[in-house]
């Protein structure tokens, strides 16, 4: 089965075929770093790290290039810096180095390139020149505003006219503006803000015009695939799309395609019934959910449901996330003696990854390889690891070690005390001395050990502290 994804454009699932299999493209927005991620904010990382994974086993490590970028300059981290008196990249790195390491404990892999908003302001400057050149853009009050009347195509991605679009969004209706639609490409900076020099006056960008300069200049037109969250699908790649082929191509119908070759977008993670958001004040940080529960069951629970579909946070999706987890950890660790006998991943496994990314289906297929690796014969177990893992991994699972993953925060003192303690209980239960089994058990969870009782016998590991989201 080749590569299916669905094309938010298209409105459907298209085969993917790449411009050049050599070079294979995408693109993601990234966040404004100005204070902690939120588990919100980590669902499309999350999503397209396993469209980057198997972009790289399909067609190469080297082959695929992954960009997604940083706003590093924005009015909430203007805010920020002025409110603790320093510049705005103390207040972008500090939050940037936490958002990367916070996302390597959800286990995705580093970009190929992170390119930053300020690092990237001669290009953006030079974009909006080309803008302005053709007529797609016009200067006014110290401002450069995209004209979308001048793109026939404005509405494409989002579905929406030009009526429905001012209708139905913020518009600021500002007097320079010639038709309320347009949006800003370069405003002049307020008291106490960053600002760069341009020959529209001195100012900064605004926001859509920043990922379409960054393209350009890092990956190149066009790229392959652009993704990120269904809120960004208007006004923010709407409005992107517009400039990025105007700047590049002119404003002609019909080159949507010359700049992004397939648009993808996540659904959103909600909290009860309310999407996650700061400004509403019900979010789950990563940062501090990390510090209570593994980042692979993290991984595991943003990746249950199908990304194009909303999901519902919550303590109970990231208990059963962990013992999904458990389930197969726990095979690999009763076939720690079977030598696999393969590296790849099953059939069954790659073809759901496939299928525009159907994660559900993928997890059912490792819990298949799990029950083959406890019932099979030899040669079948054998395989049956061999793919489990090469499977788990192409979706960011199962690469640590079995014991580490139930007991890897016990010193070797209390894991010979858990031991013990496990073994003289199954000589109670033996016996049939109840009252010592279940004070045994007592003595466990006070150690905050929990016990997995099976056939093939008793399992623990460490139970994580509770979280604030239960």
């Amino acid at each position: 089965m080749s590569l299916n994804l669905y094309d938010t454009m298209a409105r459907e699932k298209r085969p993917f075929v790449p411009v050049d299999p050599k070079r294979v493209t995408m693109y993601v927005c990234g966040p404004t770093v100005y204070n902690y991620a939120h588990i919100g904010n980590a669902r499309p990382v999350v999503v397209f790290d396993v469209l980057f994974r198997l972009l790289r086993h399909t067609y190469g490590e080297e082959a695929v290039l992954y960009a997604a970028n940083v706003t590093d300059v924005d009015d909430k981290i203007n805010a920020k810096a002025q409110a603790e008196g320093v510049e705005i990249d103390v207040i972008t790195q500090r939050y940037l180095d936490i958002y990367n390491r916070d996302m390597a404990t959800l286990g995705a892999l580093a970009p190929t390139f992170q390119p930053r908003a300020t690092q990237t302001m001669d290009a953006i400057i030079e974009m909006i020149g080309r803008l302005v050149d053709k007529g797609a853009a016009y200067a006014a009050e110290g401002h450069v505003l995209f004209s979308t009347e001048s793109y026939p195509d404005y509405g494409q991605l989002s579905g929406r006219s030009l009526d429905d679009m001012i209708a139905g969004a913020r518009v600021d209706v500002a007097p320079y503006k010639r038709n309320a639609a347009d949006f800003v490409l370069w405003k002049p900076s307020k008291p106490g803000e960053p600002v760069w020099d341009s020959p529209w006056g001195p100012g900064r960008p605004g926001w859509h015009i920043e990922c379409s300069a960054m393209i350009e200049q890092t990956l190149g037109l066009p790229i392959d695939i652009h993704g990120g969250g269904n809120d960004l699908i208007f006004p923010h790649h709407e409005n992107e799309l517009a400039q990025g082929v105007c700047a590049a191509h002119g404003c002609e119908a019909g080159h949507g395609g010359d700049y992004a070759r397939y648009w993808m977008h996540n659904g959103f993670l909600n909290f009860g019934s309310e999407k996650m958001s700061k400004s509403l004040g019900n979010v789950v940080l990563v940062h501090d959910l990390v510090a209570q529960t593994p980042g692979e069951a993290v991984r595991w629970a943003l990746l249950v449901g199908h990304y194009r579909a909303p999901q519902e946070w919550s303590g109970e999706l990231l208990e059963q996330a962990r013992k999904s987890l458990d389930r197969l950890y726990g095979a690999l660790r009763r076939c720690a003696d079977v030598t696999a006998s393969t590296d790849a991943p099953s059939s069954k496994f790659l073809a759901a990854l496939e299928d525009d990314l159907n994660t559900a289906q993928a997890m059912a297929e490792l819990f298949a390889l799990a029950s083959t690796i406890e019932t099979g014969d030899d040669e079948a177990r054998a395989q049956a690891k061999g793919e489990l893992l090469a499977s788990g991994a192409l979706m960011g699972f199962l690469q640590a070690d079995p014991e580490a993953w139930f007991q890897g925060g016990a010193d070797p003192e209390l894991k010979a005390r858990v031991e013990a303690l496990i073994a003289e209980r199954i000589a109670a239960r033996t016996a049939k001395d109840w009252p010592r089994a279940d004070a045994i058990r007592d003595e466990l969870n006070a150690l905050n050990v929990v016990v997995m009782d099976s056939a093939d016998g008793a399992t623990w590991r460490l139970r994580e502290p509770s979280s604030s989201e239960d």
